[in-house]
């Protein structure tokens, strides 16, 4: 978040404060997927992890009836 005041007009005297957090929801929804970005292997590792699980799980069924 930036905040931006100006104290005094004829010497043009500016303050700029600069702090982490407090943002908005948007913000934190960008910020996630920027950072997601990171980490698209681990995301796709586990995509195919789960498919394999869910398809073991699909066979052993079929054979149990």
């Amino acid at each position: 978040m930036m905040e931006q005041t100006i104290s005094d007009v004829e010497t043009l005297t500016k303050t700029i404060n600069i702090s982490e957090g407090g943002g908005s929801d948007v913000e934190a929804g960008i910020q996630f997927i920027y950072h997601m970005r990171e980490h698209l292997a681990d995301i796709g590792i586990a995509t195919v992890y789960v498919f394999m699980c869910y398809t073991v799980y699909l066979w052993i069924t079929k054979k149990m009836r």
